[in-house]
């Protein structure tokens, strides 16, 4: 798992350690994503089935992709498909995928890249993963998350941002014992280049063995653990979470996480996706790829991508180019 790291983490900014009366955030609920298929039929996790969206808000779904080992000929994508009314944010952590959409956006993400589309009012878009990893088969794993957008933003203009690994803002805990790559909001005071029109924090953490970490965190923003592989604990009762499990957390000041003193061969260490933002506290009606407010508002939205008013497929690149 590479995404982005560093050589020597000491060198690296460290986070603070919270006040003494920062209070820790409890454990709500720990559950385990099943597994299903997505787009042509690569493998995913759905990090949060079974979570009341109240305890989610501002996101709505969340996507573990692999990890898995592709044969030749086997990696696959996406078709062209429409989204209104939210953003998708995804994280490669191993392979590549490419990205096109209506509205002129695209690129390719690789090892630790971020891909942050917002939709808005809508558009067309396709990921696939590049003709020479097709050919080659390989390692494939990343995230897809979707976070809500206020009702004031729902048909805001579509965008798009390329987020390169190496822009993320790297830090340490206070002991070195855990990496931290803040990639949107921000971490005791550091920012992630992610611009969000929701305000939220994303942080991909690293913990060596036997490493704990304490996180101040918003007061106002909820807390979400996500455990991308690797054994720990999270919360202030040090409940267990291994991969493929989402935690939920209660109200605090700080979130408590920590790595097993013994971990598998092939997950060394424990990596986890935290996350957590301002909740928007409206009424979610969401149906395929569309999340409005109201049952009318879907209906419209299905209307306007039958009639075409989403976009447009562009025209094919050049045979033989990845580069969209």
């Amino acid at each position: 798992m590479p995404a982005v790291t560093v050589e020597n983490i000491l060198t690296l900014p460290r986070v603070s350690e919270p006040r003494a009366d920062a209070v820790a955030r409890p454990v709500r609920s720990v559950t385990t994503a099943p597994a299903g298929f997505e787009g042509e039929g690569f493998p995913v996790r759905r990090a949060f089935a079974g979570v009341d969206l109240a305890a989610l808000d501002p996101f709505i779904h969340m996507d573990q992709m692999g990890e898995v080992e592709y044969a030749p000929g086997e990696p696959k994508g996406t078709p062209w498909h429409p989204h209104r009314g939210f953003e998708t944010v995804t994280y490669i952590i191993d392979g590549t995928f490419l990205h096109r959409d209506s509205h002129g956006g695209g690129g390719r993400i690789t090892d630790g890249d971020t891909q942050w589309m917002t939709a808005g009012s809508g558009l067309l878009h396709i990921e696939t993963p590049p003709e020479s990893l097709v050919m080659s088969g390989g390692l494939f794993h990343g995230l897809q998350l979707w976070v809500n957008l206020p009702s004031t933003l729902k048909m805001a203009p579509p965008r798009y941002q390329d987020i390169r690994g190496g822009d993320v803002a790297l830090l340490s805990s206070p002991d070195g014992g855990a990496l931290l790559r803040v990639i949107a909001g921000e971490l005791d005071g550091h920012d992630g280049p992610g611009i969000t029109h929701t305000p939220i924090s994303i942080v991909h953490a690293t913990l060596a063995p036997g490493a704990r970490v304490r996180l101040p965190w918003n007061a106002n923003y909820n807390g979400l653990v996500y455990a991308l592989n690797g054994r720990g604990t999270v919360g202030s009762e040090r409940r267990p979470i291994g991969m493929g499990q989402l935690a939920v957390l209660g109200a605090g000041d700080v979130i408590e996480v920590g790595a097993d003193e013994s971990q598998e061969s092939r997950s060394p260490s424990l990596d986890l996706y935290i996350m957590g933002g301002q909740p928007i506290r409206e009424p979610v009606a969401a149906y395929g790829p569309f999340v409005m407010n109201t049952r009318a508002e879907l209906m419209q939205a299905f209307e306007d991508f039958q009639a075409g008013r989403l976009g447009t497929i562009p025209s094919e690149p050049h045979p033989g180019h990845d580069v969209l």
